[in-house]
């Protein structure tokens, strides 16, 4: 079964298009930049996975994106609509098309499975509650949860739980899909299944994903470009192939072996 997102070119486009661009983005939290002049491009389709040491702006990247917070300065474009500077009516139709899956699952524990997959498409999208929940069922059923539409989520195991996570950004059709170190709040165990599931994802779907992670591994299967960020800058960007095998800067063979 095919995950339907809003129409957008496959990795196989001859000519892709731009769906997130980044041009000069600055973040500080006091005293500490966090992102130092950032240009960063990411064409429709693509599967990009940051990697680095934390506190490089991993995260604070797909942060910015979720308007969860603000740059200081510079400009963040997606799907050719400012995301900032912008009107906030405008900044609410742009966020439409990105969805997240975070470290911590953030479930309504006071909702079912069901409807905590429901609610955004038909509050925010305006969808029919039929029609939500016909794409949730749809969605519980690819994410090997279809039994599972009536139990609230502290029923669930912690992979459960982001099954449901990543069914739920699903439902609104994003054009963009964040994960931030989806597994890091996962037992061990458990870590695999979710990752066979994005992997699965990544391959018959045409949605554009942008991952922060450290699942070396995982970053190599599902990457059509790997960046390697260092004290906010991306210093070193390629094919997984190129970043794993031979990359070109000291400092990207020092975090690698470190965490291979």
């Amino acid at each position: 079964m095919s995950v339907e997102t809003s129409k957008q070119p496959t990795v196989t486009d001859t000519h892709p298009t731009e769906l997130v661009r980044l041009e000069g983005v600055t973040k500080r939290f006091g005293d500490n930049t966090v992102l130092d002049g950032l240009d960063l491009s990411v064409e429709a389709g693509r599967h990009v996975t940051l990697i680095g040491p934390s506190g490089s702006g991993k995260t604070t990247i797909l942060r910015l994106l979720m308007t969860l917070t603000k740059p200081d300065d510079g400009t963040i474009t997606v799907d050719g609509e400012r995301l900032f500077p912008a009107p906030e009516k405008q900044v609410r139709e742009v966020r439409k098309k990105i969805g997240m899956v975070f470290q911590q699952f953030n479930l309504f524990p006071n909702m079912s499975v069901l409807r905590n997959i429901t609610e955004a498409p038909v509050q925010v999208l305006g969808m029919s509650r039929d029609e939500a929940e016909a794409r949730a069922r749809e969605l519980l059923d690819l994410v090997g949860l279809a039994d599972k539409c009536d139990a609230r989520p502290t029923r669930l195991s912690g992979g459960q739980q982001q099954r449901v996570a990543i069914a739920r950004a699903l439902a609104m059709r994003p054009r963009v899909l964040l994960l931030d170190e989806v597994t890091s709040a996962l037992d061990p165990e458990l870590v695999a299944g979710v990752l066979d599931l994005l992997r699965d994802i990544a391959r018959t779907t045409d949605i554009t994903m942008l991952c922060v992670t450290h699942e070396m591994g995982f970053a190599r299967d599902i990457s059509d470009q790997v960046l390697m960020f260092d004290a906010g800058r991306v210093i070193e960007s390629g094919p997984p192939e190129k970043i794993f095998s031979d990359p070109e800067r000291d400092r990207t063979r020092e975090f690698l072996s470190a965490v291979l």
